[in-house]
């Protein structure tokens, strides 16, 4: 049995953790730090105690695992302060503020013999793994472009900031999951051209993004987000020389999870026809062909099997420490770009 605590009793613990920690066989939610009590918006874990202070957990020699689930700013100080208590740790997006941050907690847990890894759990959306599926069948041919869309039209959160801040940027909230899913599908790129912006000017929020990722093979990923589309973008659109496919719509685990309809339901996340993308292509004889493909299933309780399997089995983490080092320094690097244009 793998114990876990969660320190944060929020939006965070309760939406994106706790339904699919509980789906997984073998772990069990021990402790729930509440720092002003258990938050009455969400429903009591069956089982867990809910403590105030953290020194409850490090104290508690039953714990295994501490996941951290508190706003952006604390993630370093609180999975060194975890690690440096002997427990194993699960850090949610993004998992530090700079790389050599990240460095650091990777560097400490393997002196200590201990396990850490950042909760990419968007690895398994249901679109990206459709996706896969499609480019691994060969029917588009030689793969020429991805272009990978995460839009919204939330203008109030934009224009409801006046000064900017790195770890609120759309960068380290926004690509922290676009970036991973290139970097565990595709690899390191040669070369990335950046497009950071603040829309409503120098100071304000970044609120905008464009990274082209160039490989040696030609292969261009672009990945594309913004505060102000009122029409969204389709949320994959793939190009080969034989064809292409566009998935118009995103993974509906987040959907359900905001509707409170939990994974326990055998239709929780699944796509209707509606949602399939839909393939063109030429086949071998020269035949157009249209059609729509089925989605895979999206699954984030997946990241926990895989955490369970690391920690109990000693299997190789889902998420690899370099893949969270190269993520931070894209995040600082589109940063940094932005920065260095508003100045010019």
């Amino acid at each position: 049995m793998l114990n876990i605590a969660y320190i944060g009793d929020g939006k965070s613990t309760n939406r994106y953790h706790v339904p699919f920690s509980r789906q997984v066989e073998g772990i069990n939610i021990k402790t729930i730090q509440a720092r002003s009590g258990h938050n009455e918006m969400w429903s009591r874990v069956p089982d867990a105690q809910y403590v105030q202070n953290r020194e409850d957990i490090y104290e508690d020699p039953a714990i295994d695992l501490v996941v951290i689930c508190t706003p952006p700013q604390s993630h370093y100080s609180l999975a060194k302060e975890a690690l440096l208590n002997n427990k194993h740790v699960l850090v949610e997006k993004p998992f530090a503020e700079t790389s050599e941050e990240a460095r650091e907690l990777f560097e400490l847990a393997e002196k200590k013999g201990l396990f850490i890894q950042c909760y990419q759990n968007r690895r398994f959306d249901s679109d990206f793994l459709t996706v896969q599926k499609v480019i691994e069948s060969g029917v588009l041919g030689e793969l020429l472009e991805v272009e990978m869309h995460y839009d919204y039209f939330r203008p109030e959160v934009p224009e409801g900031s006046e000064t900017f801040n790195k770890l609120s940027s759309f960068m380290y909230t926004h690509a922290c999951h676009t970036v991973d899913q290139v970097l565990s599908y595709f690899g390191n790129p040669s070369t990335i051209h950046f497009d950071v912006r603040q829309l409503l000017g120098e100071g304000r929020m970044n609120d905008y993004f464009d990274l082209d990722f160039n490989y040696e093979n030609q292969l261009k990923v672009s990945l594309k987000s913004s505060y102000f589309r009122l029409k969204s973008r389709p949320s994959f659109a793939i190009y080969g020389k034989k064809g292409a496919f566009i998935k118009e719509t995103e993974d509906r685990q987040e959907e359900h999870l905001k509707l409170f309809y939990m994974p326990t339901n055998n239709d929780f996340g699944v796509d209707l026809p509606e949602h399939y993308g839909t393939l063109y292509y030429i086949d071998e004889d020269g035949k157009y062909h249209e059609e729509k493909v089925v989605s895979e299933v999206g699954d984030y309780s997946l990241i926990y099997e895989g955490v369970y399997e690391s920690i109990v089995n000693g299997k190789e983490k889902i998420v690899k420490d370099e893949e969270t080092i190269r993520q931070i320094e894209i995040l600082e690097e589109g940063i940094s770009e932005m920065k260095h244009k508003a100045k010019v």
